[in-house]
């Protein structure tokens, strides 16, 4: 694993210490999933790709849901889904994630996979997208299955990989007998977030240019930064209209997620704002939001040997759970 991915791992893991005492949760459940009021007995699973420091759309998307889940369900792994952004062969720490893969890819189709947006939306841009990119929904649902996970809060963009979960449980158990449980999505309370370059794509670490992402690590200083070059329009008020003003809806959509309030309460508090004064304020937010998570991360990764009992740690636990799973499976289908 190249230095790279190390960190980003490293960078991955830390969060999962620092979940508990940092992250805020002044956020609202999403309405399409609400979570349980009470500890729930189903295992919730979540991963993060090692591919670089999450940013206040991974926060908003997925992240922020974490936290709420730690005081509603007794069961839950995160972890750092390394194989999914992997360029050459490496050692993946659990291989058991990689053995179900090939199990359901041999169930599922390739016309399936073909409906799939991200696929539909890369294989139009360029003729040599590889075939990893085609098959990991496929590793992704086996990273789901494999810990028979009921709950798993992503981003709205990664609502038809769910379901491609689901129907793969839905097979294999038919065929097989039940094995897996059909797991559900849960959804972050915000809208998906948007590059402050260009709202007309999501916020993401592959963004070519630095200014379109707010990393929940940058400083204070490069914070403002980015939202005072922001891409905004030509009327000073603040409004919401994401067809119509789709840079200042980005803005008051991540203001909304960052305080809890609605989208028409972040308008009218802000209504004497005009647009320079409204970035900086959401810039002061976020600052403020993100602060004791960047001093922890900070902290946490002077301490290498502290992260690598912890991943160590995860690793036994996930890899007793991983192998029980397995080896169910393989003798659902002949071959333990």
């Amino acid at each position: 694993m190249n230095e790279r991915k190390k960190d980003g791992a490293a960078h991955a893991q830390v969060f999962q210490e620092i979940l508990d005492k940092n992250l805020p949760q002044n956020g609202k459940a999403s309405q399409q999933h609400q979570v349980p009021q009470s500890p729930n007995e189903d295992r919730v699973f979540s991963g993060i790709q090692p591919t670089g420091v999450p940013h206040i759309g991974n926060y908003l998307g997925a992240i922020q849901n974490w936290v709420k889940l730690q005081d509603q369900y007794k069961d839950i792994i995160y972890c750092v889904v390394d194989l999914h952004s992997i360029t050459v062969p490496q050692d993946p720490k659990v291989p058991q994630h990689a053995e179900l893969g090939w199990i359901l890819m041999c169930l599922c189709t390739m016309s399936r996979l073909k409906l799939l947006p991200q696929w539909k939306e890369k294989s139009k841009t360029s003729q040599h997208v590889g075939v990893g990119l085609f098959n990991y929904p496929v590793l992704q649902a086996a990273d789901i299955l494999l810990y028979k996970s009921a709950v798993v809060p992503v981003g709205d963009d990664q609502v038809k990989h769910l379901e491609l979960a689901r129907d793969l449980a839905r097979l294999f158990n038919n065929k097989y007998g039940e094995i897996f449980p059909e797991p559900q999505h849960m959804l972050g309370s915000s809208h998906r977030i948007k590059s402050l370059r260009d709202p007309a794509v999501k916020m993401s670490k592959s963004d070519l240019s630095k200014l379109g992402h707010v990393d929940i690590t940058d400083t204070p200083e490069n914070i403002r930064e980015k939202f005072k070059k922001s891409k905004s329009d030509f009327t000073s008020n603040i409004t919401y209209d994401p067809v119509e003003r789709p840079a200042i809806s980005n803005l008051v959509d991540i203001y909304a997620g960052i305080t809890g309030l609605s989208t028409e309460q972040v308008c009218e508090d802000c209504k004497n704002h005009d647009t320079l004064n409204f970035k900086l304020a959401l810039a002061d937010i976020v600052i403020e939001t993100f602060k004791p998570v960047r001093e922890e991360v900070n902290r946490l990764l002077e301490d290498k040997g502290h992260i690598d009992k912890v991943l160590y740690k995860g690793y036994e636990k996930a890899s007793e759970i991983a192998e029980q799973t397995l080896q169910e499976t393989k003798k659902a289908i002949g071959v333990s």
